[in-house]
Parts: C-alpha cells; structure tokens; sequence
C-alpha cells in the first residue's frame, strides 16, 4: 500500500471570511483585505500628535516591511501542490529512512520559498524489480507529477523511465543510477569518488605505518553500478600503488550473509591478509563476526590487528571507528543527497532544467577517520548511536 504524505494546509489569514485573533486566542471580527479589524478601531477621541522629520523614513520602511510580509504570506497561501512519488526498492537500513525524512524536510524547507506544496507518495518494492516496475506503474497511473525511485536493478529501472516518459511525468534516479535508460536527472553520491578518497588514503596510511598491505576486496551487489564503481576505483588507486595487493575479491550481492561468509572463507584462504576494503558497512557486525571467528578482530596497535576501509560509514562501523577498530571509510551523506535531490524537483516543478553534469548531479563524500569521528558535523550515523 502507499503512503501519502501531505503538509498542513496554512490557515486562511486575509478576505471577507477571514477572522483574527486576540492576544488570548479570543476571535475578534472579521478582517478585511487591508488587514484592519471592523469595530476594533480606535474609539478615543482625536489628538493631534507632534511628529519629526524622522517619521516619515520609519513609516516607509514600515510599510515595506509589511509589503515583503504580505508577499511572503501570499506564496506560502497559494503553493502550488506538486505530488512526488517516490519508489523504494527496499528498506534494508537506516539510511533509506534518513533519506525518506531529510526528503520530506527538505521538500518542505525549499518548497515554501519557491511556492511548491510537495506531497508524498510512497511505496517498497522489498527488494523485487518486477515489483518496483509495478509499484512505479501505479504512481504513473496516479498521475504524479515527478518520481524519484532507488533501483533495485539499475539495468530494470529502464522500463520504468521508459513509462514515465510516455506519460510526460519527470523522472530522477535517486542513488542508483539506470545503466540503461536516461531519466530526467540522477541524483547520488559520487560512488567512484567515495572509493577513490577512501583508496588513497588508505595507501598513505598503510605506507606511514610501514604496512605492506594484503587485502581482501567485499565487494557489493555488481547489478548496482555504485558497487561497480567502488571496485573500480578501489583498483584503479591500489593496484598501481606499490602499497597494496588484493588478494581475492569477493561478490556479496549486499547480502549480509554473505558478507559473513565470504569474508570467513577468504580469511581462512588466505592467511596472510592483513586488510580488508568494504564495498558497504551497511551489515558491518557480519565482518566483525567473521574476523572474531578468525581471531582477527583487534582494536589499531593490536599485532592481530586487520587495516579495515570501508564505505558509507553506518552506525555500526561508526562506532567501531570510534573505538579503534574501522581506520578509515568515505561517509554517504544522507542529509546532502537529500538536499540536493529537492534542489533538483524545485527546478523541474518550475519547469526548469537540472543544472547536472555528464553522469547526474553527484554528491561527493567525506573522508572519515580515527582522529575526526567524533566531531565531524552533519554525520547522520553518529546521531544513531
């Protein structure tokens, strides 16, 4: 079933219906499109009251103070509702839902500016591309005026943009960009850059610690292309590097029993390895299972210490961070995706164009470490724990 959400309608405050209200809540009369109150007048007799030179300035700056007011007033009155639908393809975390309440904040917070009243449809499809396709069917049938969708199948989503388009409803890709068809814009973080960061500094790290790294690559479901790009980049950095050799890359499919067993299989296979690349610490305690299991989980400085870089910062692994045991990770800032996916749907509620560039309009990461865990603003992981 979909779940609507809707703002609050503001309250009738000018025309002859209009009523006001006292200091104590007590209503007043009627108002009339001045803003004055009938029968409230002054009732005390006339006295002539010295002025200066000064009035008039106060009185104009008044008045234009009361002006910017009633305009202000006027765009929130009359916001032009624009229904977004918006298509998960799960909810497998806490970061789908901070993205679901940031979207809904920012639309509210960006929208009243731009006299757009965002309204909320929305549905999962539990991890089912054929129920995505169906769930988007419906909001196209609805007749939304924009969807934003999180693809379960980057290659799938195609048909859905496809539909869309038929039906001259606006499409953005949220996350996970369509490797098939083009939509309106795409919104994400700038996977391969967050892999990127995140490769580079572990390089220098391992080589200021005199580490000669051996890692085991976890890599994510290779359907989503930020998978994909977390691996490129990971190889493009290391394997050229002189610091760092993977030694077996391992597919997840972001199944967290996966993650589990792959990293316990590779860790048995392979001895020797004394680091590991997480394409996702979204499932972070199936890792530290594993390496509890191989008698490898120890804090930095520990002689059984395994180098951990990571992805996404989730709770978790923030927490882990905290405690020693993660070294470093690139965050996925659910707040600043969402901002600027609102960006976004303001211009096209406009009827503008996405400023995005050639591969969308692409948020780039943090680099988290050790040393700025704990005071890094903004980091919605943090707020969890």
């Amino acid at each position: 079933m979909d779940q609507v959400i809707d703002s609050v309608a503001p309250r009738r405050t000018h025309g002859p219906k209009a009523v006001a209200k006292g200091t104590a809540g007590r209503e007043r009369g009627p108002i009339d499109t001045y803003g004055s109150t009938f029968g409230c007048l002054d009732r005390k007799p006339k006295r002539t009251v010295k002025t200066d030179s000064k009035m008039p300035r106060f009185n104009s700056f008044l008045a234009a103070g009361l002006l910017v007011g009633l305009l202000l007033s006027a765009s929130l009155i009359y916001a032009k509702d624009f229904t977004v639908g918006l298509s998960w393809n799960a909810k497998e975390s806490e970061l789908v839902q901070k993205w679901e309440d940031y979207l809904i904040l920012e639309g509210k917070a960006q929208g009243e500016p731009a006299g757009i009243n965002f309204k909320w449809v929305i549905n999962v499809a539990n991890g089912d591309p054929a129920r995505q396709a169906a769930n988007i069917e419906d909001l196209i049938n609805q007749g939304v005026n924009l969807i934003i969708a999180r693809a379960e199948d980057s290659a799938a989503i195609g048909a859905s943009i496809r539909a869309a388009s038929s039906a001259g409803i606006p499409f953005i890709t949220f996350d996970r960009a369509s490797s098939s068809d083009k939509p309106t814009a795409h919104v994400g973080g700038d996977s391969y850059d967050q892999a990127k960061t995140t490769a580079e500094a572990f390089v220098a790290l391992l080589k200021a610690n005199n580490v000669q790294g051996k890692c085991i690559e976890l890599q994510g479901a290779l359907t989503d292309i930020n998978a994909v790009n977390r691996s490129k980049a990971w190889h493009d950095v290391t394997d050229k590097s002189g610091v760092v050799v993977t030694l077996v890359s391992v597919p997840t499919e972001w199944n967290p029993e996966l993650f589990r067993s792959g990293a316990t299989n590779a860790l048995r296979a392979h001895p020797e390895a004394n680091c590991m690349f997480i394409a996702s610490d979204f499932c972070f305690s199936a890792v530290q299972s594993a390496l509890e299991g191989a008698g490898r989980w120890a804090p930095r400085g520990d002689p059984k210490h395994v180098w951990l870089a990571t992805q996404d910062v989730f709770p978790e692994a923030e927490k882990a961070m905290e405690n020693g045991f993660v070294d470093l990770g690139t965050s996925y800032d659910a707040y600043f995706h969402a901002r600027e996916a609102i960006r976004v749907a303001v211009l096209l509620a406009k009827g503008e164009k996405p400023d995005c560039g050639p591969d969308g309009c692409l948020v780039k990461g943090r680099l988290v470490t050790q040393e700025n865990v704990k005071t890094m603003p903004n980091l919605w992981s943090r707020t969890i724990n």
